[in-house]
């Protein structure tokens, strides 16, 4: 048996609709036609993500959720969406820079979550 890679990737989140309407409205990622209860899944490629309840157990106030764990996502047009967020009040963590994959920056979303987005392959 061999593991081929990631093929689905969700944050547990405090409230799922705030979190969904977050990625919907200032990323602009689109629903999935069809959720699990408690989620909001996204119609990404080639991998699915996910915003969804904690599972028993997960406290998400015990300290920064996801550290350690680097989450990029792709994007048409990295500067313009940081501009975009930054104009919205989204706390940018590190403005865009040319790097081996095309302009990149970092912001947190509404759970406290490090989002990097990059827009080169």
């Amino acid at each position: 048996m061999t593991v081929t890679g990631p093929d689905f990737i969700a944050l547990q989140v405090r409230d799922v609709p705030r979190a969904a309407a977050f990625y919907e409205q200032r990323l602009g990622l689109t629903r999935a036609a069809a959720s699990p209860p408690g989620a909001v899944v996204f119609a990404t490629s080639p991998i699915p993500f996910a915003v969804r309840e904690p599972l028993p157990g997960v406290d998400l106030d015990s300290g920064r959720p996801g550290l350690g764990v680097a989450l990029w996502l792709h994007a048409d047009d990295a500067r313009s969406l940081h501009d975009t967020l930054a104009s919205s009040g989204v706390h940018i963590v590190a403005a865009p820079a040319d790097g081996p994959f095309g302009a990149t920056f970092s912001f947190l979303d509404p759970d406290g979550y490090t989002v990097t987005v990059h827009d080169g392959r």
